[in-house]
């Protein structure tokens, strides 16, 4: 893909240069975590939003303010980035993994309950390639059982299950601002929920448990004689550090403000890819349900040719000038740092209980290896053409149709 700079403008510009034309002030002093923060809870029609460093520490929070810890189990997919799994590892807590949907490529509720014990703790849905995964039935699930569920959005913003926002339905909702998200600051992730107590542990924990740390707001240098006197106890709980810098929200302000222009541009890829492989048996497109908004991080969909090769097609794709094809990740259970985790584990007892036999999760074993991740960040409408014209041409080389 080319030049990205397109998703910047004046908004931002202008945003950045009001927090160094202020002397550079930082989350705790400044005002620009709070709008960015303002700005995205309004958006998403929720009551708080705390903004953090990483998309991963929002997830690590997330879970330890909804009181994950030492033996806990959280279930979660194996198909998503290492971090899901990396967070439940930070709260000496251990992962169990569902497997997915074959046509959703998402969480299978049914497997949920499945593995659900008596150790279970939470739910971690990751709403993956822009798509909500079946939160109607997983909060039932939650319900049921008593779990608490955090919903990983990383990849999706304003995609819906029955007209609800992904992010907006568990207890947490979590947000990556990673540079190749819908909206990005770089580096960086955000939490939103609407219970106050639960937003003020977040907030908290996202700033060494700063005593003057709200719901609403992670300025903790309220009062100046207050905060330099030296009998004043900073720190009323356990926390972490994990702010935002205001530099980072002054972007994350303006991106809020064009994020349905960012989704609906798109949709607008995805719905271009989606007219070219009608009718091509070479895939199988992921399924969004009737009524559903996938906001489409990426159009995916499996390559399930046994004459053609993963490689060769990419390749070939690439040839035709497309801008190449993403592969999903290795599942989390397969990865070559699982030895050391295992160590970790061990060191605190729980080596046992850490299940990554080849097998538990089917589907995802079988689908990881064929899923392609064709790419949606496109400046325009002539670049989005000539991704559909790459994909289209590939096509016809393989296949003799045009």
């Amino acid at each position: 893909m080319g030049d990205l700079s397109w998703r910047f403008d004046e908004r931002e510009f202008n945003n950045v240069k009001e927090v160094l034309d202020s002397g550079f002030g930082s989350s705790t002093t400044g005002g620009m975590n709070s709008r960015f923060e303002r700005a995205f809870a309004d958006r998403f029609d929720m009551n708080y939003a705390i903004s953090f460093n990483s998309g991963t520490t929002t997830l690590h929070a997330a879970l330890w303010a909804l009181g994950v810890r030492y033996g806990d189990e959280v279930i979660t997919t194996p198909l998503t980035v290492v971090s899901c799994m990396n967070a439940i590892i930070y709260c000496n807590a251990v992962p169990v993994f569902a497997d997915i949907d074959p046509d959703t490529y998402l969480i299978d509720p049914d497997d949920i309950e499945r593995k659900i014990t008596s150790r279970t703790k939470a739910i971690m849905p990751v709403h993956l390639y822009g798509q909500v995964c079946d939160m109607e039935r997983i909060m039932a699930i939650a319900d049921k059982y008593n779990l608490k569920v955090v919903e990983d959005c990383a990849q999706c913003y304003l995609g819906t299950q029955n007209g609800k926002i992904g992010g907006t339905i568990g207890d947490i909702g979590s947000w990556s601002l990673e540079n190749s998200k819908h909206l990005t600051t770089g580096d960086g992730g955000i939490i939103a929920c609407n219970d106050e107590k639960l937003a003020e542990k977040v907030r908290k924990l996202n700033t060494q448990g700063q005593r003057n740390a709200t719901a609403g707001s992670g300025q903790t240098r309220v009062d100046k004689v207050i905060y330099q006197d030296p009998a004043f106890k900073r720190h009323d709980t356990f926390g972490f550090m994990y702010r935002l810098s205001e530099v980072a929200a002054a972007l994350g302000l303006a991106q809020v403000e064009k994020v349905d222009w960012f989704v609906s541009k798109r949709e607008q890829m995805a719905a271009m890819y989606r007219e070219v492989l009608e009718g091509c048996d070479l895939f199988q497109i992921q399924k969004t349900p009737e009524g559903d908004r996938n906001s489409y991080y990426a159009f995916a969909a499996r390559f399930v040719s046994e004459e053609i090769t993963w490689y060769e097609f990419r390749d070939t794709y690439r040839k035709y000038g497309g801008d190449g094809i993403y592969a999903a990740w290795a599942l989390c259970y397969e990865e070559d740092v699982i030895p050391e985790i295992q160590g970790i584990l061990k060191s605190i007892g729980l080596e046992n209980r850490f299940n990554t036999e080849r097998g538990i999760c089917p589907h995802a074993e079988l689908i990881q290896p064929q899923l392609m991740q064709f790419t949606t960040n496109q400046k325009d409408e002539f670049e989005m053409q000539e991704q559909a014209e790459a994909l289209k041409k590939t096509i016809a080389h393989f296949t003799g149709k045009k």
